[in-house]
């Protein structure tokens, strides 16, 4: 069988299975098992596969049409251009996210032109450490404490901050409440990617959230703020005088995250879009 057949027959499958943009899916995963990169598939349509090969693209065919993440199958992605390893012990990296980031930095920045020295940062709920790993890379600066509740994803935290040299500046550690960080450290930003679906709604995600993705990583309890609730006390006590705390929330979220910011004493920026104009961040500071 050739390049261009198995593309076409796994594009065919996929599209079945009702597997989204299927001929890109196909691709991309065949250039997974010939470690190839996507593009150079175009100079290969004429090349024979071996039957190894077959297999092993049979077998993560299946997989996608399972609704099994084409990340997981692949195990990794990229996120602000790093190259992160993921697994069903994390939620994948969202493109929503990496504006997230890119706030994070470009504050973080600001603030250390501001200092002349370096800056400290918690990342909230870590997951795979993209968020922690995109602000190191881009504020030297920058020192992180990564905190994360599930030992499998602090262990692939720290596997992907050790992938990107990052070992000593970004620190991880294990526990579900700020207490778990070194007592009395305090931070120029506060940064998290929380839960933030209505537990109630998790029955009806897409099959690669629901079925792949750890539940407590999406469950942001009955309303889908728990999580907001809490950083709008904890994160306080934290926050060094001038820093932020930075969050993303869900869709049609910005106004109950906001008015819950303001009942602790926050003074909530406006709240910022995402590549598809839904309100998705926004930036609080202490008076």
């Amino acid at each position: 069988m050739t390049v261009l057949e198995i593309i076409q027959r796994s594009t065919e499958f996929l599209a079945r299975k009702g597997i989204e943009a299927p001929r890109l899916q196909a691709e991309l995963l065949l250039a997974h098992v010939l470690k190839l990169p996507r593009m150079r598939l175009y100079l290969s349509f004429e090349r024979v596969l071996a039957e190894a090969e077959v297999a092993a693209m049979r077998e993560s065919v299946v997989r996608r049409g399972a609704r099994e993440p084409l990340q997981h199958i692949v195990g990794s992605t990229s996120f602000c251009g790093y190259e992160i390893a993921v697994n069903c012990s994390v939620l994948v990296p969202r493109p929503e996210t990496e504006l997230l980031a890119e706030l994070g930095w470009n504050f973080l920045k600001e603030k250390a032109a501001e200092t002349g020295g370096e800056v400290l940062v918690l990342d909230f709920g870590t997951g795979s450490g993209c968020l922690a790993i995109a602000l190191a890379h881009n504020c030297p600066a920058a020192r992180i404490d990564a905190l994360e509740l599930r030992p499998e994803s602090l262990a692939l935290a720290r596997q992907n901050v050790a992938a990107h040299s990052l070992t000593g500046r970004v620190l991880c550690f294990e526990g579900k409440s700020l207490e778990a960080l070194p007592a009395g450290r305090r931070y120029h930003l506060v940064i998290s990617n929380p839960p933030y679906i209505p537990s109630g709604e998790i029955a009806g995600l897409e099959p690669e959230v629901r079925d792949y993705e750890p539940r407590d990583a999406l469950d942001g309890g009955p309303d889908g703020l728990d999580f907001y609730r809490y950083l709008a006390v904890a994160a306080a006590v934290r926050l060094l005088p001038g820093g932020r705390l930075m969050v993303e929330f869900g869709d049609g979220q910005a106004d109950a995250v906001t008015q819950l910011l303001k009942e602790q004493n926050w003074i909530v920026e406006a709240p910022m879009a995402d590549y598809t104009g839904r309100l998705r961040l926004l930036a609080a500071r202490l008076p």
